[in-house]
């Protein structure tokens, strides 16, 4: 995945009601959504990495989606694509995973099918990466794919803004970032230290043992901050069975 934020999808559709449900269904997830009606406007958001993910249509009003996947793997870009189409016969199905998609669900869809779908392909990802879906470090767990972090035995909330910096720490897990790092990473914009430290204290009020005493989030003086992995880390892939669901009645126009 592009970056150490929060997932990206990019959801590449020309039909208003599906981007409209689909923007209203990941982004209750936790997902950060961009949208694209052609596919020429999907080939540039992956070109500027504007995406960890892709949802895409087949039927684009320019560009087959065919063709999409065929720019995007020819590029050398690795960019997950889940194909989400009207089109249920085999052959489409067949080309899209030849030319490199990473799965196929047809319309009509369930939409709890498609966030599994979305999971199994962030993780194949991130384990071919070299990055495993989630981390630990003493009492802190962060799941990367389903956004479900706990400390101390219970389960942690998060403001989108909070989980962002929690997971640049964790994807530079015992590495000291610059303040000046941070900042671009999460907010992008120049953006006051002080409101940095402001939302590290958050992070420490909601994982921290001893929030005056982190053992966790560590301050390095005059530079920035750092995770520490503490003894025992272990990272493991965390699959759960039953994911799927039944198909959601949704049909294209």
């Amino acid at each position: 995945m592009t970056g150490a934020g929060p997932s990206r999808i990019l959801v590449v559709d020309d039909e208003p009601a599906i981007l409209r449900f689909l923007r209203a269904a990941l982004g209750s997830e936790g997902y950060k959504v961009v949208e694209a009606t052609t596919g020429q406007a999907a080939l540039d958001a992956v070109r500027q990495q504007r995406a960890d993910l892709m949802v895409l249509d087949l039927g684009l009003p320019d560009i087959d989606g065919l063709q999409v996947i065929r720019c995007i793997r020819g590029s050398g870009a690795m960019l997950p694509i889940i194909v989400l189409s009207s089109r249920d016969n085999e052959t489409a199905k067949v080309t899209a995973l030849d030319l490199g998609a990473d799965d196929y669900v047809t319309k009509p869809f369930n939409m709890d099918e498609l966030l599994a779908r979305i999971r199994a392909a962030q993780r194949h990802r991130l384990q071919q990466q070299g990055e495993k879906p989630v981390f630990r470090t003493g009492e802190l767990s962060v799941d990367l794919v389903r956004r479900i972090v706990t400390a101390h035995g219970r389960e942690v909330k998060f403001a989108p803004r909070e989980y962002d910096l929690l997971r640049l720490l964790v994807a530079h897990a015992s590495k000291v970032l610059t303040h000046n790092f941070i900042l671009h990473e999460v907010w992008g914009t120049e953006t006051a230290v002080q409101y940095l430290r402001i939302y590290i204290r958050a992070l420490r009020q909601k994982i921290e043992r001893d929030p005056e005493r982190p053992e966790l989030i560590l301050t390095e003086t005059g530079v920035g901050y750092r995770l520490k992995a503490l003894r025992l880390t272990s990272m493991r892939p965390s699959f759960r069975h039953g994911d799927e669901s039944e198909m959601f009645a949704r049909r294209r126009a």
